[in-house]
């Protein structure tokens, strides 16, 4: 990596450590492997939101012309949000493609990423079937989310009904994750996950 970029990401950096705005919104930032290549970020889920109480870790990658490109990120912790993988994190959001410019930053990048959680987008979803629970039953996504939060993000509050048919699933030998994401897909509605999951009712290209 040039020279240029590295002392921008440093100066960056430190700009997210003395920040009163990033510390208001609970945001983090730290050196993975004492590289300024690669760093790890924490955001906090947005109060009023069913992300709220969580705490989600993210996988940043500067590439070697920063700034001219923006950072690769990811979500490590897994996360229901129409804009962003509940399979492998990536984040569908303008500002981390075309909408880039060298003037922004770190800081930019992290405050974005957690209005996002309070913003979801889902005509223009990262995840399809998020987003169709999104806009086809709202209710059932935010009970979803919240539930993902509680599971993968430290959230505060638990919903007694789907850890219970989690459990169930798991006792049939489903990984715990797999059937949290096959129950979220099916609406939590066992009968028809339990079929999906065993071929019942699915024909051998569902997938």
């Amino acid at each position: 990596m040039a020279d240029l970029a590295v002392l921008r990401i440093q100066r960056e950096f430190q700009e997210v450590m003395t920040s009163d705005e990033i510390m208001r919104s609970s945001i983090k930032i730290e050196l993975v492997n004492d590289s300024w290549t690669e760093l790890r970020g924490e955001i906090a889920g947005p109060p009023d939101t069913p992300y709220e109480g969580g705490k989600f870790v993210l996988d940043i990658k500067v590439p070697p012309n920063y700034p001219f490109s923006p950072p690769r990120v990811r979500f490590v912790t897994a996360i229901w949000h129409p804009n962003i993988s509940s399979v492998t994190g990536n984040i569908c959001l303008d500002l981390l493609k075309d909408n880039w410019v060298a003037a922004m930053s770190l800081r930019t990048m992290l405050l974005s990423v957690q209005v996002l959680l309070g913003s979801p987008e889902p005509d223009d979803p990262q995840d399809a079937v998020v987003g169709r629970q999104f806009k086809s039953n709202h209710q059932m996504f935010l009970l979803t989310a919240q539930h993902w939060t509680n599971a993968c993000a430290g959230g505060p509050h638990s919903l007694p009904d789907f850890d219970a048919k989690i459990e169930q699933l798991k006792n049939m030998g489903v990984g715990e994750h797999f059937a949290r994401s096959v129950l979220s897909k099916e609406n939590w509605n066992l009968q028809t996950s339990t079929a999906w999951l065993f071929g019942t009712m699915a024909n051998p290209t569902h997938t």
